[in-house]
């Protein structure tokens, strides 16, 4: 029985296609493909067990320093067609789609993609699906500190304004509630500069699994493990 104890939100950095893909003496790609796979079936799962927020890392601000095939075959190709293959059933699933990062800095082509997946998918009310591309935590702050900066230049708001609630506001997921279980793939244990303010009191998970191998059973161990911690948020 699907349990009212779950996350609300959950944030996955989808970390460990390329090693996936060397262990198998196939090339990078390979795994990035698999990889899409797992996506699918973790958007189905937590469709299917009333997540309101899924948070997908996957394509960080560092990743644009990859070799420049990996970064096209990612954002030109592999991404493109996802959101070709799959919005319709997104949308069919009632999933709305929402994209979070520095995103002018994407092609022309992803971008439209993106427009038309925000748009198509805006008024439904069943999972919010978060894409962050072109993301870290510290661009997310710098941007908010410039604009609260701006605002401050322009007598619009005073030093003494400044508050922590004040800097969420200006943060690129503003109107959404901070993740409560994050979960990273591959072993590694670190949050590689992902939601750095917004994951300051989340659960933290993480599995030797590599990503193209998480699927639905380790999905549901992630949540059912969630479910045993006693979230104090510094209180006794």
């Amino acid at each position: 029985m699907i349990s009212s104890q779950l996350p609300h939100h959950v944030a996955i950095i989808m970390d460990g296609n390329g090693r996936w893909a060397k262990r198998r003496g196939l090339p990078r790609v390979a795994g990035h493909k698999t990889g899409l796979e797992s996506a699918r079936v973790i958007i189905e799962t937590a469709v299917e067990y009333g997540i309101d927020i899924l948070t997908l890392f996957a394509f960080s601000t560092e990743n644009w320093q990859r070799s420049s095939e990996e970064v096209h075959y990612l954002l030109e190709n592999l991404l493109v067609l996802a959101f070709e293959n799959e919005l319709e059933q997104l949308h069919k699933n009632n999933v709305q789609l929402l994209f979070v990062g520095d995103l002018d800095r994407l092609g022309s082509k992803l971008g439209e993609k993106l427009r038309i997946a925000r748009e198509l998918t805006a008024s439904n009310s069943g999972l919010k699906l978060i894409i962050a591309l072109s993301y870290s935590g510290k661009w997310d702050i710098t941007q908010a500190m410039a604009k609260i900066a701006n605002k401050v230049a322009r007598a619009e708001l005073g030093a003494r304004d400044i508050t922590e609630q004040v800097i969420a506001e200006y943060l690129s997921c503003a109107s959404i509630p901070d993740p409560d279980l994050l979960i990273r793939t591959s072993g590694e244990q670190r949050l590689s500069n992902f939601m750095l303010w917004q994951l300051a009191y989340a659960e933290l998970y993480f599995t030797d699994v590599l990503w193209p191998d998480f699927r639905r059973k380790e999905f549901i161990s992630a949540l059912e493990l969630y479910k045993t911690r006693d979230r104090r948020f510094g209180k006794c």
